[in-house]
């Protein structure tokens, strides 16, 4: 028998989800930094951290159609933040691999937000932060579970 006072998985669940938008859209506003939008930093993140990978690949990631990730990428190259690397194997194909200037605006770009986190979590109690450090635990279980 459940207890009425407790919420049931699904406010649960509306509320995690609410709660995990708010999070990213906060801690976006720290991406202006980087003087890119949060599609162009969205895109960079994936080639930086699981590149190298195809236009196709990374469109497929992103959940967008290979034309629009195309004008994507081709800000980004404009920007020194990406190359175009041939597979060796088939020059055909074309791989996106980020450039050392990408991977350091990715990894500043993090760090800011990172930073952002840490100093709201910085202001919780030991208790608090305990219970947050727990949460995280059972959320990457949830992630894993999706």
């Amino acid at each position: 028998m459940s207890n009425p006072r407790q919420p049931g998985p699904e406010a649960m669940a509306e509320s995690l989800h609410s709660a995990a938008i708010h999070l990213l859209r906060k801690l976006r506003r720290a991406d202006s930094a980087s003087g890119l939008n949060a599609p162009r930093l969205s895109a960079l993140s994936v080639i930086v951290f699981g590149g190298p990978l195809t236009l196709g690949q990374l469109a497929a990631a992103e959940q967008v159609r290979p034309p629009t990730m195309t004008r994507i990428v081709q800000a980004l190259e404009a920007k020194g933040l990406v190359k175009k690397v041939a597979n060796p194997e088939d020059r055909r194909t074309i791989h996106l691999s980020a450039t050392m200037k990408g991977k350091r605006v990715m990894v500043e770009a993090r760090e800011r937000r990172v930073r952002s986190l840490a100093k709201q979590v910085g202001q919780l109690s030991r208790e608090e932060q305990r219970t947050v450090r727990a949460a995280i635990g059972l959320m990457e279980g949830i992630i894993e579970g999706l």
